[in-house]
């Protein structure tokens, strides 16, 4: 998820490998397709979703791309992109839709006020929550550390080969949406930003962190199935004022909230496929994603069997995304 006003971010898992392989196997640019048609007689046709970097968004692809597939008789493609990219290919035809935005109001400006390429396609329902977390070990230890005006006094205890002498705040996938280093310039931090890598990286790194009771300060965010596993702690930095994060190099507030919306090309919303209501009526929660989540990321389900798992779980919910289509 770039994740922040640029964007998300994103397991008992097993072991690092096996979540990346995992994630290139069952997250990959496969096809699935059928012959069935709409319930309105419409023909689908071929629905190209972008499946960003983290396995919530995965969840929201592979639950759509199942029920565009078996209900509507749709062809659908995934194409793993991060995020900039993703909203480049609604531009120019190769991407249909985006299922888990996380803001970019650069992008907004270019890509739907200014070039009416790209459509706000409604809400997920999903609440998106970023922000510095530490592992509760931490917490519990040191508990005026969850205040951002205490981070220098601990600046040294997070010290790593990376950091070059300052305390390290560890960073996800570059191209998540985040405003750590102006943060960490503009609050006076003793600290360096360390790019961390992936989704699982982090995750393996905080479970590392709790169970050698060794210091972590990294960025993460919400909808996240891993809290379910682990009780991470926020860091609370001043307060999120709307517009105080207007000029990202004087950003020196904490993340807003995000209400995370989809996106459709305005090719593709007008192309009169069924998948573009469904796409406009998917909605559901956190909890929602999260389990579809952990099926993936925890249970090693396949991404294509967990969405099958919850769809089958919850018929009258599926029944209402289908409405119209």
């Amino acid at each position: 998820m770039t994740r922040a006003p640029s964007g998300p971010r994103q397991f008992g898992l097993v072991g690092v490998a096996a979540i990346l392989a995992m994630a290139l196997s069952a997250c990959g640019g496969g096809n699935i397709s059928n012959n069935k048609t709409a319930s309105s007689g419409k023909t689908c046709g071929t629905v190209n979703i972008a499946l960003n970097n983290w396995v919530g968004y995965t969840a929201d692809a592979y639950v759509v791309g199942d029920l565009a597939t078996s209900k509507l008789g749709c062809t659908v493609k995934y194409e793993n992109l991060a995020e900039t990219p993703s909203w480049a290919g609604m531009a120019n035809g190769t991407i249909d839709t985006v299922l888990e935005n996380w803001g970019h109001e650069d992008l907004v400006k270019k890509y739907i006020t200014q070039q009416h390429v790209v459509e706000d396609a409604g809400m997920t329902g999903n609440q998106g929550i970023i922000g510095w977390y530490v592992p509760p070990w931490m917490a519990a230890k040191y508990p005026d550390i969850t205040n951002w005006q205490n981070l220098n006094k601990y600046s040294s205890m997070f010290k790593t080969s990376e950091s070059g002498g300052k305390g390290q705040l560890l960073d996800g996938d570059p191209s998540y949406v985040t405003n750590d280093q102006a943060l960490v310039k503009n609050l006076n931090l003793n600290y360096q930003v360390v790019v961390g890598g992936s989704e699982a990286a982090l995750i393996e790194s905080f479970k590392s962190a709790q169970a050698n009771k060794t210091p972590l300060l990294a960025y993460f965010y919400e909808p996240q199935w891993f809290f379910s596993e682990m009780k991470l702690v926020k860091v609370n930095l001043p307060k999120y004022t709307p517009g105080c994060d207007a000029v990202a190099a004087k950003v020196a507030c904490d993340y807003p909230p995000y209400h995370l919306n989809k996106l459709i090309s305005t090719k593709f919303a007008k192309s009169g496929s069924p998948a573009v209501t469904l796409i406009k009526n998917f909605h559901w929660t956190n909890a929602d994603q999260n389990l579809v989540a952990t099926y993936i990321a925890k249970d090693g389900m396949k991404p294509a069997d967990a969405a099958q798992k919850w769809i089958d779980a919850n018929q009258s919910l599926v029944n209402t995304w289908l409405q119209g289509t």
